[in-house]
């Protein structure tokens, strides 16, 4: 009997976390088989998988030998292996499919008792795209946590001004780590808290990818706000980010490189929808940024490091993971379904100097998008 098996835990693995929607910090084996769950789960843990997923068959360690494991001196890790085993035995499984992350020591054990076992990796990452109602409410809430810290930010920048082309907030210098902190405080409040190291990247700092963003912040300078705040009760992700230029005027420049991203990120919301691939829409996204002479991933010549224009792709998915499939880009070659989150974050930049991004959150629906961020767009907060 063929069966698709994981073994994980489900604080790490957002594979297992989709189909045991629980934080269980202690591996476990889960076993799919004839239309039939099964798991292996202690007494520990058992309530509450029954609670959330009664269709899960629970069988305690203890049915399949955890005493004889304990008596002969296995350590906790080997004894995990061993249920494994024990698991697909009773059942006569011969072929599991798992996950690309499953342990060599599973993957061993079973192989050298005769069970196959094949990696399909795709298959997992078809099953997680399709959120369930669970991870759209998880990523819901996850998404009002971003909007009500993008705007703790706006805030704080809009009654921000200049003093020798410095920020000041209240008679003090505005830096990235005072507003970061306080937008992370907002996202802890509403259950949703984010990383130490989102983004507040000013100026040079905001063309450079993933710089998070320290010291004083300028005034007149574009600052790109990155933000992902992810769920407490679902562990699902936002993902969302908007640029301002606060206490003087942005410059020219830099309200055309706004234009420009605004006006692909509207395009490209316009045409999402399922069967449009990933690659499809970042291409509409580089059609903006070509025709106004910005170079791009499409257009660099092969091996170059691209660091101006729009030098990233256009976006990801986001669930369990804030960072998960589809890729919206040039390797984007899955159709988009029902059931995807993506992110989607058109920007240009010119590297030295700094840049502007601009980041919505898409749920894709039966016959277009919904768009899940609710924030302006106003380079002036």
């Amino acid at each position: 009997m063929e069966g698709v098996l994981i073994h994980a835990d489900t604080v790490r693995s957002a594979t297992l976390r989709h189909e045991v929607p629980l934080a269980i910090i202690d591996p476990f084996t889960y076993l799919e088989l004839d239309g039939r769950r099964v798991a292996v789960i202690s007494v520990l843990e058992s309530d509450r998988v029954a609670e959330v997923a009664p269709d899960i068959e629970i069988i305690d360690p203890y049915e399949l030998g955890m005493d004889e494991l304990i008596a002969r001196g296995l350590r906790w890790d080997e004894s995990e292996v061993e249920l494994a085993l024990r698991l697909c035995q009773k059942f006569a499984v011969s072929k599991v499919v798992v996950p690309a992350d499953t342990g060599v020591a599973v993957a061993d054990r079973l192989r050298a008792e005769g069970i196959e076992v094949v990696l399909d990796e795709p298959e997992f990452i078809r099953r997680r795209r399709v959120k369930n109602e669970l991870e759209i409410a998880g990523v819901r809430r996850a998404q009002a946590a971003a909007t009500a810290a993008m705007g703790v930010a706006a805030e704080l920048l809009r009654d921000s001004y200049d003093r020798d082309g410095v920020l000041y907030h209240r008679g003090d210098i505005l830096t990235a780590e005072r507003l970061r902190d306080a937008m992370r405080t907002r996202a802890a409040e509403l259950g949703a808290p984010m990383p130490g190291d989102v983004i507040v990247g000013a100026g040079a700092a905001g063309a450079s990818g993933h710089e998070p963003g320290f010291g004083p912040l300028p005034a007149g300078i574009p600052i790109v706000i990155d933000i992902w705040p992810q769920d407490e009760a679902s562990t699902c992700w936002a993902d969302m980010t908007r640029t301002f230029v606060a206490g003087s005027p942005p410059a020219e420049d830099v309200v055309e490189m706004h234009r420009l991203a605004f006006d692909a990120l509207e395009r490209v919301k316009a045409a999402a929808r399922p069967g449009v691939t990933g690659q499809e829409l970042h291409g509409i996204a580089c059609d903006v940024f070509e025709a106004a002479g910005h170079p791009t991933q499409r257009t660099k010549a092969e091996g170059e490091t691209l660091r101006d224009g729009f030098f990233h792709s256009l976006g990801h998915g986001v669930g369990l993971e804030v960072h998960e499939y589809p890729a919206l880009g040039r390797s984007g070659n899955e159709p988009l379904v029902p059931g995807d989150v993506v992110a989607v974050e058109p920007g240009t930049y010119r590297h030295g100097y700094g840049g502007v991004r601009l980041e919505d959150l898409l749920l894709i629906t039966a016959d277009g998008c919904e768009v899940l961020a609710d924030f302006p767009y106003d380079l002036t907060p």
